[in-house]
């Protein structure tokens, strides 16, 4: 006997508990499907864990590199176990209030592998649920690159920072190395770093976050992740792995010679792809792209009209993000739009801010100057080191920088990138100047507490009329 809902939701995320709640407010009835943890990636081995670890380690780096002269270097004793214990914790209670606790009323949820049978009905173990509406919220997963001898070693994703299952480290090694080049090879290296473990990381381009940043953010972040002391290999093609002993030897090419790499443990960080391919998705008929992201419209329908999508799932679809609050955002609207019987919403994704945690942070928004270029924007983009703001001196952490965009006609802003202490907080100014078109002068006329890191935004439109270096206080 099958049971019917007014929407049912494949995965329980972010954007799955989005979409329920957002049908629950209309008076719908809506179900979930998780064969995991309820929550989905970011809550219980994504953005929570990693932030609460990477915080950690930055205390036990700071006490070692003390950055004001009549402070000594300490050591900081380093229980991992207890350490592990206490995000174990932190996650268990997030999920039971942020997620689990909302499972009541209108919302239900059926635990097990989900499977499509037709455009309408999932199975979920011995059940059958039926939908007026489907939302397709299954999110993604680490990929897996095609080297030799990788089903024959034992390694670690992303997924290492889970809670609970299997893959979890509760270990720390002595070394590792670490394939991949992108924002999570970044956060987990450092942090490992910063917990004193010998890294070495393996990046196949010439240029860290070679696309859709900034060239000079990879630089930057290269130059200071070295002298830190974790070893960024450049152009760095890991080919074959073996286990050797108590250690993973990795064989890379590295330019055009041959070497091999020693490592306690392995982290394999190269990516992430939509999760669509367990699903029987052909059974309804959705239309895939290239890369197995669910297609869908501006109004998040895919090509079956009464089916959505939203969260990794969609991959880049519509200018999308694989970002947390990017699903939670759009599994409302999705909900919405399938259930209200209103006008339908479409995405706005013109606007997303994204950062990196790694210390120093990276903060981005908007168009880099290559794309301002390529949209045929005449740009006005100008690079600024942070040792002209006057937070950074004070604090005596000048290093990154920051890049306005702005089109050099209209003096319209298009886009920010930053790499400095506290850009994650700085860019949302950024964001918000982008919403709402602000110009260069805009930041400049804004008010700033002095002395802050969110100066760094009004010294660099600044420096489109006059130099920023002799500015008196307060950037005036």
């Amino acid at each position: 006997m099958a049971e019917r809902f007014d929407l049912v939701i494949l995965g329980s995320g972010s954007t799955a508990f989005a979409a329920a709640l957002a049908a629950q407010e209309l008076g719908k009835s809506a179900v979930m499907t998780e064969e995991r943890t309820v929550g989905g990636t970011c809550v219980n081995r994504g953005c929570l864990p990693s932030k609460n670890l990477i915080a950690a380690a930055k205390l036990v780096h700071d006490a070692r590199n003390p950055r004001y002269p009549g402070l000594k270097p300490a050591t900081i004793e380093v229980d991992f176990p207890a350490l592990v214990a206490q995000k174990d914790d932190i996650i268990e209670e997030y999920r039971k209030k942020k997620y689990e606790s909302l499972v009541s009323g209108r919302v239900h949820i059926e635990r097990g592998h989900v499977e499509f049978l037709d455009a309408n009905t999932v199975e979920v173990g011995a059940k059958k649920l039926v939908g007026d509406y489907l939302l397709i919220a299954t999110g993604s997963r680490p990929v897996l690159p095609n080297i030799a001898g990788l089903e024959t070693v034992p390694f670690l994703t992303s997924d290492l920072l889970t809670s609970g299952e299997p893959m979890e480290l509760t270990t720390l090694p002595t070394s590792m190395l670490i394939i991949g080049g992108g924002y999570i090879a970044l956060e987990l290296g450092q942090m490992f770093q910063h917990l004193g473990v010998d890294v070495t990381l393996f990046e196949r381009s010439a240029q860290l976050l070679a696309q859709g940043y900034e060239p000079e953010v990879g630089q930057a972040l290269g130059e200071l992740l070295r002298a830190e002391g974790l070893d960024v290999v450049m152009d760095g093609l890991v080919t074959e792995v073996r286990k050797e002993g108590k250690d993973i030897v990795a064989t890379a090419v590295v330019g055009d010679a041959r070497r091999e790499f020693r490592g306690e443990a392995l982290l394999v960080a190269t990516g992430r792809r939509p999760n669509t391919d367990y699903i029987a998705i052909e059974r309804a008929g959705v239309a895939l792209g290239a890369g197995g992201e669910v297609r869908v419209d501006e109004y998040l329908r895919t090509s079956v009209a009464h089916i959505f999508a939203a969260g990794d799932v969609i991959g880049r679809q519509t200018l999308s993000q694989m970002a947390t609050p990017v699903g939670s955002q759009d599994g409302g609207i999705a909900a919405r739009n399938a259930l209200a019987g209103d006008a339908l919403r479409r995405v706005d994704h013109r606007v997303v801010p994204r950062v990196i945690f790694t210390d120093p942070e990276v903060a981005v928004v908007g168009l880099t100057e290559s794309e301002a270029s390529a949209a045929g924007h005449r740009c006005w983009c100008n690079p600024l080191p942070l040792s002209l703001v006057p937070r950074a001196g004070a604090i005596r952490d000048p290093r990154g920088f920051i890049k306005m965009v702005a089109d050099a006609d209209t003096s319209d802003v298009l886009g920010v990138s930053m790499v400095g202490h506290n850009a994650a907080e700085v860019i949302h100014e950024a964001a918000m100047a982008l919403r709402f078109h602000a110009k260069l002068r805009d930041f400049v006329e804004l008010l700033h507490v002095y002395p802050t890191m969110a100066e760094a935004l009004k010294i660099a439109a600044i420096s489109r009329f006059k130099d920023p270096a002799k500015l008196s206080c307060c950037a005036e």
